[in-house]
């Protein structure tokens, strides 16, 4: 079970023990020396104590350093020529605040696609443009923009994928993540096998995975657990505005009545994405971006069958919004501009369209150019330029080459 924990300055030793326990399987040896580092998120002021981190994967310091690298190869796709490898930072890019980005070389516009295969040579669009990774360690509520991967969900495996109905191939949590991304025709379009096999055949693995595990073996289940670990550590708390909080730094005027407009009625932004410090309550909106739905759009209704969920997605954190465009489940909107004009004069309204979408009626909360120059410049405080920089988040140097 995927049980929400509140961690500490210290993890009790009963669940390393256990961890050690689990990470051998029956033919192997226990270690009784193997005692890996407990890996502490930082205890930033404001931040929620609750953290969503699963009982059989306790965050250690080895098994994020080996979800690190894991993030970064390129050959995780069961390639290893260098034209066909795709890693998880292929399309997670640490200076696009761990999204796509909108100028990227290959990825014009924000558009993403995988690997090559029959059908699609230049290979399959994603069918959802990108959620931001940062602060996943904070979220309980589902991943996605339709919140399919959730602890409720007792579906295993994917028979069209080749992968099996068995209990570590689920949907409930970020280590889902891994097999779906290495399986799905729009991303690797590989096979797990394929990839645990290229992945044991690179030697550096080797003490990797003794160090996060207490063995050398290298299997899908750990393979998802180190990733999901290194994602978990990805938190962005030094913004600007998160400082500001802090007294570390002061919001000039026009920030700061950007600020009181966001957290305002006027214009409406703190009910979605104002519920914590987080900028995002995490919950779906149908936010009024259409009138009609299209059933393979796979909104929020897809998931939950509740018609008041039709149209409806994430609201995404705000947090390094400056650089993750382009913005909406669609991409439809390519700068920051584009959507503060269409919340101020761009809705539609429909029968599903939510309750907190007030002014919908209106086509949104008419702001005047001053004050979305205002709210633009509160947005911008949001970019955390420490994250974005900080190494301990970036490629390793060895894998420069395997990046993909």
């Amino acid at each position: 079970m995927n049980l929400r924990r509140h961690i500490t300055f210290g993890i009790a030793l009963p669940a390393f023990v256990a961890l050690a326990i689990w990470s051998c399987s029956s033919d192997d040896p226990i270690i009784d020396s193997f005692s890996p580092t407990p890996y502490v998120i930082p205890d930033a002021p404001h931040f929620p104590k609750i953290l969503n981190i699963p009982e059989d994967n306790p965050m250690t310091v080895e098994g994020v350093d080996l979800g690190r690298y894991l993030f970064y190869d390129g050959r995780l796709s069961g390639n290893t020529s260098k034209d066909l490898l795709m890693s998880c930072a292929t399309c997670h890019i640490q200076e696009n605040g761990f999204e796509v980005g909108i100028d990227h070389p290959k990825y014009v516009g924000g558009i993403t696609f995988g690997l090559p295969i029959p059908d699609f040579p230049d290979g399959k669009p994603t069918p959802h443009f990108m959620l931001s990774i940062v602060n996943t360690v904070y979220n309980s509520n589902g991943y996605f923009w339709n919140g399919m991967i959730n602890e409720s969900n007792n579906s295993l495996g994917n028979e069209n994928l080749g992968v099996p109905a068995d209990s570590q191939f689920n949907f409930k949590n970020l280590e889902s993540l891994a097999w779906l991304t290495i399986t799905a025709p729009h991303e690797m379009n590989s096979t797990v096998e394929r990839s645990v096999a290229t992945i044991n055949a690179v030697a550096l693995y080797k003490e990797k995975f003794k160090a996060a595990f207490g063995t050398e073996e290298v299997n899908y289940d750990r393979i998802s657990k180190a990733i999901a670990q290194f994602v978990r550590s990805i938190v962005s708390h030094n913004s600007k505005f998160h400082k500001s909080l802090r007294q570390e730094a002061e919001l000039n005027p026009l920030e700061q009545q950007g600020h009181d407009l966001f957290f305002s009625e006027d214009a409406d932004c703190f009910h979605c994405h104002g519920g914590s410090i987080l900028m995002t309550t995490n919950d779906f909106f149908n936010n009024g971006k259409d009138a009609t739905f299209d059933p393979e759009d796979h909104d929020r209704h897809f998931v939950t069958g509740d018609a008041l969920d039709i149209g409806a997605y994430r609201a995404p954190s705000l947090i390094n919004v400056e650089l993750t465009a382009p913005y909406m489940h669609d991409g439809r909107f390519k700068s920051l501009d584009e959507v503060i004009d269409f919340y101020s004069e761009g809705l539609v309204y429909s029968d599903y369209v939510h309750p907190l979408m007030k002014n919908v009626r209106q086509k949104g909360v008419q702001l005047t150019e001053n004050e979305k120059s205002a709210l633009k410049a509160f947005l911008l405080t949001l970019t955390d330029n420490e994250l974005i920089q900080d190494p301990q988040f970036s490629c390793p140097p060895e894998l420069k080459e395997w990046s993909g």
